[in-house]
């Protein structure tokens, strides 16, 4: 059987197979690693060169954990492994499975799973915790149930060899918090106690008004009519947005927080990705003043610049979303972002 024979088959499979896995396992194992890393923990505490992070840059998720580390300046402390862009199969003598894997920057290009390509390895960073081939194998070395998915970010703790943590949002707040005493920038707080409260009302804001509904036109949408609701409320919140923008230069006011990491990592993606492959293209975030500056501002903060592959991002979607597999040439929205900004008129 072909690659492409055993991606139709794989697609057309997923919603009985997954409603099968669902029913025959029991409903209290574990889909997702919550724990914290914290002084005077019994199991995890914030320790140099114990933990390692797995990301990629065309996962936004992923990235927001990635930023968290590279803002506190935990580069010298905490490893890096970087994924390819693109999915390939993780067993393929034994499922269909098809997920992040890790490749060396020298290796030859591969092809998606339909037979596309080919992609680039560079910028790719292989598991060298580990030496695992897919983020899959990853989650298998703890040899425990689970039914879940394979996904990144992981943050895996060397001494233990386990999963710490697995959900983006917390490993944030970890990175902001727990290693403030080996951290280059311990004087940043992407999470001050006196702003959490609009910290999380823009962070709910963000998933219900702008994140969901883009999410739901690349995945979910069925008809005109449901595109055209999700739409509407994409661009009603980024001219919301853009209001809001013009009267300070970050979204809690002038101090840099969680919110804007997760906002900047739907809005870089937008214009080379979002426009086409969810066909949101009424407007450019380029043409929003204030949010396309507020993006500027943000890009050229020192530590957010390295996290950003716009090559990695655009083999992601185009991959794994365009029937062809082609990647756009262009806008090359990076150029602009090197502008000089004017949001040090907020100071």
């Amino acid at each position: 059987m072909c690659i492409r024979d055993r991606y139709q088959r794989r697609v057309h499979g997923d919603i009985i197979n997954s409603v099968n896995q669902i029913m025959a396992q029991p409903s209290d194992l574990p889909t997702n690693f919550t724990n914290q890393i914290e002084e005077g923990s019994n199991r995890f505490q914030p320790e140099s060169r114990r933990y390692h992070l797995y990301v990629s840059p065309s996962c936004p998720y992923a990235q927001t954990a990635h930023i968290a580390l590279t803002l506190k300046g935990l580069q010298d402390h905490i490893g890096l492994s970087i994924t390819h862009p693109v999915f390939e199969l993780t067993k393929p003598d034994v499922d269909d499975h098809a997920g992040w894997v890790f490749k060396n920057p020298t290796d030859a290009p591969i092809q998606n799973i339909k037979g596309q390509g080919p992609y680039s390895c560079e910028r790719c960073i292989p598991d060298t915790v580990n030496n695992c081939k897919s983020v899959r194998e990853l989650y298998d070395l703890q040899n425990i149930p689970y039914a879940g998915k394979y996904t990144v970010p992981v943050l895996w703790d060397k001494q233990h060899k386990v999963i710490v943590n697995n959900e983006s949002a917390q490993i944030l707040r970890i990175f902001n918090s727990a290693f403030n005493k080996i951290g280059s920038n311990p004087r940043l707080d992407l999470y001050p106690e006196h702003l959490r409260q609009n910290i999380e009302e823009i962070n709910q804001y963000i998933v219900n008004e702008l994140t969901g509904p883009i999410s739901a036109c690349l995945f979910s949408v069925k008809n005109q009519e449901e595109y055209n609701a999700n739409a509407i409320k994409v661009f009603e919140t980024l001219d919301h947005l853009e209001k809001l923008l013009s009267k300070s230069r970050y979204l809690c006011g002038n101090q840099l927080t969680e919110s804007d990491v997760k906002l900047f990592v739907v809005l870089i993606r937008f214009d080379e990705a979002s426009t086409i492959i969810c066909k949101l293209n009424k407007k450019r975030i380029l043409d929003y003043p204030n949010l396309q500056d507020y993006l500027r501002d943000l890009y050229q903060t020192p530590g957010i610049a390295e996290t950003v592959d716009m090559n990695h991002i655009k083999a992601a979607y185009f991959s794994r979303f365009d029937p062809t597999g082609i990647i756009p040439t262009g806008p090359n929205v990076i150029q602009d972002l090197k502008k000089q900004h004017n949001r040090n008129r907020f100071q």
